[in-house]
């Protein structure tokens, strides 16, 4: 089936965390197992990353619906990525 996202965007200063929730991103494919929906992290937050709240730190590169349910993933803002690419430009 075809499949829904609906997202709100999230602004975050250095040092914030925001732990995802449905009224973030939800997703439905038009089954009755949106919760076995997976998100792949394809363009990760410049200024920091998204974990796994039982590993913090660790940035992912995918999580479930059911991880989002249960708030278990968080976007971090930690300025990570910028650091030392003052050269980038």
């Amino acid at each position: 089936g075809d499949i829904v996202l609906l997202a709100k965007p999230v602004t975050l200063t250095e040092g914030d965390r925001v732990t995802l929730t449905t009224d973030v991103p939800v997703a439905t494919d038009g089954t009755s197992k949106p919760e076995k929906l997976l998100y792949a992290v394809s363009l990760p937050p410049v200024h920091g990353q998204i974990e796994h709240i039982n590993y913090p730190g660790v940035p992912i590169s995918s999580y479930s619906q059911l991880d989002v349910v249960a708030q278990k993933v968080s976007d971090v803002h930690d300025n990570s990525h910028g650091a030392g690419r003052s050269h980038s430009g």
